[in-house]
């Protein structure tokens, strides 16, 4: 099993993937929301605009939370022990209503193809985003002790009253630092403004004061603490340029925020205006885990406090949040807006069964794209439509497995079995408004292996046996096929030149468990198995009524102990992921 397989076989990929996908059209939306208000609030505040951008990365990073918990699995049903095939008290051939395609091993069950590489993709981003994370991390960490000294005693005592001005009550440490070209804020808890070396004696005292009182800024609103928060934020949900358009501005707007701080302390424009200026021709790329004085567009700043008209790069849509959008937007309408037409009988009938008189429960899909059932449970119907076994079936009312109904229905035109069984999930809809979803849940299951004594499966005797239907007249099942029966002694199961998937897939229904096939068998083999109904039969159908029950043999093994002592099979019980359709809503519908 390669690492697609086992990640599709997690019982949290489809949840995850689902999350992830619904999270293009949410974060599209929450950032138009963004937008509209940002644009009602153009002459408001830098701190009213920072804080309605947080609140936005906040319901950003918020929606996909709340999409996981609402996507949570409902809490475990019990699997309906009703049946959904007859065996007739005679030594006839069963039809035992199985579905064309049964997913009864748990290796082959999947979610839907793309969810598994939707996620690992996911996994993927977030690493290498989480890796550069911590990195930088890591870096503006050893900031504090690499390459750095103590400032001067005057300008430590110049920090401490700047920061009582400001407001500031928790000690700042000041370090000169050879790594740094602009004042630098590292650190929350114990937070330190580093900067760099020959800026405390280079520039004019009251530029150095002007800078530095920014950087407080920064400390007072623990902007350090937002800025950590943002690149979580950036590293989990990096796909979507939503969150990357308001995360830019919380960093424009913050650093607005400081700057009217600055403004404020000092009380002149013009001189915090010539100090910004002085960062112009040094803007080293800095790590995003600092804070640092020249972040954001320093000419933009510097315009906005000299009275000129905001920029449209900090309000506006930059090309690439418009790309993102567009692509986004096809996405999102590509994978929920285009639900694949299902196709739909162009007559049917259905009417409920009044007979009192013992009926087969049959549901046949015939040539020509007929369906013809004969008081046939709706059980029967999901199963067939849907490609499930009884055990996959979840949450169905009762009812589902006794009251039965008549159904013809006539495709318009010649359609395969595979077309009958999707216009079959049609007619469930319209007429029994049916509505299901499919799970993933953690169910018991059985493991077919070699028994100690080695495997008995007995060669084909007559291994070029063609595949198709078996001759007229004759109850052997065709080649390849292995069915269940009432035999003179008792229940057997047979079948000629049949490949282990085959006999799993029936084994599977019979115990009505999902089987694992770890039996290493590659071939095919001639299936008798004699056995006796007891309550690990549980995927036998019950008789109809005024029918004995299937007797008994204490003589006879039962079917775990008759595959293990005639095949040299052994069923392991374990619990493994399996597919379920869960019954959200059905109901009986009016007859015609």
């Amino acid at each position: 099993m390669n690492t697609m397989q086992i990640l599709a076989s997690q019982p949290w990929v489809e949840r995850l993937g689902w999350t992830l996908l619904h999270f293009l059209w949410q974060g599209l939306s929450i950032a138009g929301l963004y937008a509209a208000a940002r644009r009602m609030a153009r002459g408001a505040s830098p701190n009213i605009r920072y804080a309605a951008a947080c609140g936005a990365l906040a319901v950003l990073v918020a929606a996909p939370v709340v999409t996981w918990i609402l996507m949570r699995p409902a809490d475990a049903a019990p699997i309906p022990t009703n049946r959904t095939a007859t065996i007739p008290p005679t030594g006839s051939t069963v039809a035992t209503n199985l579905p064309v395609s049964v997913r009864a091993v748990v290796s082959e069950v999947r979610t839907p193809q793309f969810l598994p590489w939707v996620v690992a993709v996911w996994l993927l981003g977030a690493t290498v985003f989480w890796i550069r994370l911590m990195g930088g991390w890591v870096v503006a960490a050893r900031m504090r002790s690499m390459l750095v000294r103590p400032a001067p005693a005057e300008w430590r005592r110049t920090l401490r009253e700047l920061g009582a001005r400001i407001g500031v009550s928790r000690p700042v440490e000041l370090l000169v630092s050879a790594l740094v070209q602009v004042p630098t804020v590292v650190g929350w808890i114990r937070p330190v403004v580093l900067v760099p070396v020959g800026a405390l004696a280079g520039l004019p005292p009251e530029h150095v004061e002007a800078l530095l009182i920014h950087e407080l800024a920064h400390i007072r609103r623990h902007d350090y603490l937002v800025n950590m928060l943002q690149s979580v934020a950036e590293a989990l949900l990096f796909y979507h340029p939503a969150v990357w358009w308001v995360s830019g501005h919380i960093r424009a707007e913050r650093e607005l925020c400081c700057d009217d701080v600055a403004v404020s302390a000092s009380g002149d424009v013009l001189t915090y205006a010539r100090a910004l200026a002085e960062l112009e021709s040094c803007r080293p790329a800095h790590f995003n885990a600092a804070v640092a004085a020249n972040g954001g567009s320093l000419a933009d700043r510097i315009a906005r406090l000299l009275g000129q008209s905001r920029p449209a790069a900090v309000s506006g849509l930059g090309p690439g949040v418009l790309i993102g959008a567009v692509l986004i937007a096809a996405t999102t309408y590509g994978l929920f807006g285009q639900s694949e037409a299902r196709p739909a009988f162009q007559v049917a009938s259905v009417k409920p069964n009044t007979s009192t008189a013992p009926r087969g429960h049959m549901v046949r899909a015939l040539a020509g794209g007929r369906l013809t059932a004969e008081d046939a449970w709706v059980m029967q119907l999901i199963q067939n439509a849907y490609g499930v076994q009884q055990y996959q079936v979840i949450g169905a009312p009762d009812w589902t497995n006794t009251d039965g109904f008549d159904i013809e229905a006539k495709a318009d035109g010649n359609v395969d079995q595979k077309q009958v069984w999707l216009m079959v999930q049609t007619l469930l809809a319209d007429r029994f408004k049916l509505a299901v979803h499919r799970e993933t849940r953690q169910l018991p299951v059985y493991a077919i292996v070699a028994a100690r004594g080695g495997l008995k499966l007995p060669p084909p005797k007559d291994a070029g046996c063609p595949p198709g239907p078996s001759p007229a007249g004759s109850r052997q099942p065709p080649c390849g096929m292995v069915r269940i029966s009432m035999g003179p002694g008792g229940l057997q199961m047979t079948g000629d030149n049949a490949p282990m998937a085959e006999f799993v897939r029936m084994l599977a229904g019979l115990v009505n468990r999902p089987v694992i096939d770890r039996s290493g068998f590659t071939g095919t083999f001639d299936v008798h198995v004699e056995f006796t109904p007891d309550e690990y039969t549980g995927g036998l159908p019950p008789p109809p009524p005024g029918v004995p029950p299937l007797p008994t043999d204490p003589n006879r093994p039962n079917i775990l102990a008759a595959v293990q002592e005639q095949l040299g099979l052994k069923l392991e019980s374990s619990k493994g992921p399996v597919e379920v359709l869960v019954i959200d809503h059905v109901e009986k519908p009016s007859a015609n």
